[in-house]
């Protein structure tokens, strides 16, 4: 039988299982779980965490040979999304060809794009394909040149280069032929006209080049440290996969790779053909919908942070809310969950056991606001405070371990002046803060059990004793609030899903007062009140992740659906990563060109004439066929399955007359098939 080794690296773990890729008489074993194990996510270096998860689903088995039955290996990761959310990633120059003359003089290109190198170079097509402006090769030349010292990276993207690729393919050529850095076309990305974002998700893919090599070597080098000899995947953003030589031209597809994973997971464990998935962690929560046994895709394309993107990826609504969210109080003393993610007490204390001293004599002396909060370095601070004295001095104490808030604030000048400085620190990453979270209070209630008790029931009376209750009372209300928000949360997604019109949560990103009122009735019912609302969740929800089983069964409750937690729930990320199936899809265009009396044909390398239509067409979908399959092969495919989608649009000549004008034809071919495996012939 051969195996399959899914990881999938999150915020707070790095999950790993085995699978059986069973064939031939072992085909009822495919898709079976047979290990599976978690690690601590080592954000500083993702490769340290993969290496520790791996290690650990590999031990499960006593069987020493069964390093070599894993011929598949596959990864989803959220490297790209982190790094572009923090605004991390290699420089990158882009070359925009025809883009000076036909867009906003005033643009600011260097936000827009995310670098302070681009060129401005003539050429660039119409809407109709047809050469705008002649190609300047020698400007682009120049600047060629003049970037490639100081970048990781060029884009290249062209105005209506969708429509007509040959300046980008050229000027993709010429950067070949004087370096030999990797070089991306929008082309390439998207079929999809808007040529600013295009632009923009071509720097950003240059951007994350460097990165997500890095990363693909090192999960490579510890599958060959192991004897490991399969294909490595990756999971992209629309929860299909891809070869690693694929992935390190293209790492911009792998946005949102871990939701999407989730997702595919979800599926194949529940087996549920409407669902609402839910995939709680410990940072956030991301919630995606089934239908009809797909997920459903963002209809305008990933979105990460400020970032707008023509990634096709699943249509994901995330919330600042998962195990490890901070609990505080607000100014009026309300009790409040997330979104900042903290350390929960009772893992700072599995690793520092003196911090439950530290805890128990906060609670014996007056509450302080900052009871029970703690300050920790990042591993990736390795610098010795090069910023303000202050910093420093914080810094340097805490390099030893950590501190709690007042022992931080006994080491700076002005400590009453430096909070505001302390939320800084935290947002560049060199210091954490560790506190109160639901994954504490769960612990108090020994409803989870992995980490340190005491400590956790030690920082909920601290925060019990400002509230005026018992630690049990606090406790239960930190898990009930937390389960109304996922219940808030879906039906958020769900309401911005229903909207005519609407393209999800990016364009519609709350509700309005009324629906607020409403769903705070419907899952808070006041007893006297004339008017009751009753939520009816019609798919099932599914819940995934870790802390599932803590929080999920209230919240279906209160929407009034049905909770599916499958087996290995915990997983579910890791197993998504290695079930999914290699899809490459093609767009073509026909439409009719008034000058030449012809049908013109659009696809992503050419741009060609025919007198009939029903030749434009034939050819279309064959051409795009072959290319479809051409992407899917080179994507890891084996077994490839084709589908032909054709969409025509026409309009009336005259009203009443009965003739229909012919206005253009798209035609979607998608090519399917699963991941080869080490045991197909040639997979190398």
């Amino acid at each position: 039988m051969s195996l399959a080794l899914g990881i999938d690296t999150g915020g707070t773990y790095t999950d790993a299982v085995l699978i059986a890729y069973g064939d031939g008489d072992d085909v009822g074993d495919h898709g079976r779980v047979l290990a599976a194990a978690k690690a601590l996510t080592t954000k500083h270096d993702l490769a340290i965490g993969i290496r520790n998860a791996v290690d650990e689903v590999l031990a499960t088995s006593a069987d020493p040979s069964i390093v070599g039955q894993v011929h598949l290996v596959s990864i989803s990761t959220t490297l790209a999304t982190n790094a572009i959310v923090e605004g991390q990633g290699a420089p990158v120059c882009m070359l925009l060809l025809g883009y000076r003359d036909r867009m906003a003089r005033d643009l600011d290109w260097r936000r827009a794009l995310g670098t302070p190198r681009y060129a401005h170079i003539s050429g660039g097509h119409t809407t109709d394909g047809q050469e705008y402006e002649p190609l300047d090769l020698e400007a682009a030349r120049s600047a060629i040149l003049e970037h490639a010292p100081h970048v990781s990276a060029f884009g290249v993207s062209g105005y209506f280069g969708t429509r007509n690729p040959s300046h980008e393919l050229a000027v993709k050529a010429l950067v070949r032929e004087l370096t030999t850095l990797p070089v991306t076309c929008g082309h390439e990305l998207t079929h999809r006209l808007d040529a600013l974002r295009r632009a923009t998700t071509v720097a950003l893919n240059g951007r994350l080049i460097p990165l997500l090599c890095e990363l693909i070597d090192a999960v490579e080098a510890t599958m060959g440290a192991r004897g490991i000899a399969a294909p490595l995947m990756v999971v992209k953003g629309d929860g299909s996969l891809m070869a690693a030589p694929v992935a390190r031209e293209r790492p911009v597809e792998t946005i949102l790779s871990g939701p999407a994973a989730s997702v595919v997971g979800a599926q194949h464990l529940a087996g549920e053909a409407e669902a609402v998935v839910a995939d709680m962690g410990g940072t956030t929560t991301d919630i995606a919908v089934i239908h009809s046994g797909q997920p459903r895709l963002s209809p305008e394309g990933a979105r990460v942070g400020h970032w707008r993107t023509m990634v096709e990826a699943i249509d994901v609504h995330t919330v600042g809310l998962g195990g490890d969210s901070r609990v505080w109080l607000d100014g009026d003393r309300d009790l409040c969950i997330g979104p900042r993610r903290v350390v929960p007490l009772c893992v700072l204390a599995a690793q520092y056991p003196h911090l439950v001293d530290v805890l128990e004599a906060q609670l014996r002396h007056k509450p302080q606001p900052i009871d029970g909060e703690f300050l920790l370095i990042q591993r990736t601070a390795s610098r010795n405070g090069d910023g303000a004295a202050n910093d420093a001095a914080l810094l340097d104490a805490l390099r030893d371990g950590p501190r709690s808030v007042e022992q931080a604030y006994a080491v700076v000048q002005h400590p009453g002046l430096y909070a505001r400085r302390l939320g800084e620190l935290e947002s560049q990453g060199l210091i954490v803060r560790a506190g109160l979270t639901p994954t504490d209070a769960a612990h108090v209630l020994a409803a989870y059990a992995a980490w340190d008790r005491r400590a956790a029931e030690l920082g909920a009376a601290l925060l019990a004793r400002r509230m005026g209750c018992d630690v049990e009372t606090l406790c239960r209300r930190i898990l009930a609030r937390t389960s109304s928000h996922i219940a808030t949360e879906v039906i958020t997604k769900l309401l911005a899903d229903d909207r005519p019109n609407g393209n999800g949560l990016e364009e519609n990103t709350g509700f309005d007062a009324m629906d607020s009122r409403i769903v705070a009735r419907a899952l808070d019912p006041v007893a006297e009140a004339a008017l009751v609302f009753h939520p009816e969740l019609r798919p099932a929800l599914v819940g995934i992740g870790a802390p599932v089983a803590t929080y999920f069964p209230r919240a279906a409750e209160l929407l009034h659906g049905r909770l599916r937690i499958p087996e290995h729930a915990a997983v579910a990320n890791a197993i998504g990563a290695v079930v999914g199936s290699v899809v490459q899809r093609v767009h073509a265009l026909v439409v009719p060109d008034a000058e030449t009396e012809t049908f013109r044909v659009h696809l992503p390398d050419e741009v060609t004439h025919f007198r009939r239509l029903d030749a434009a067409v034939q050819h279309a979908q064959e051409r795009a066929s072959a290319l479809a399959t051409q992407g899917a092969r080179l994507a890891g495919a084996q077994d490839i399955r084709l589908q032909v989608d054709r969409q025509d649009r026409s309009a009336p000549v005259a009203e009443e007359w009965g003739d229909q004008l012919f206005l253009e034809s798209h035609i979607l071919v998608t090519a399917v098939g699963r991941p080869r495996m080490a045991t197909d012939n040639n997979w190398a």
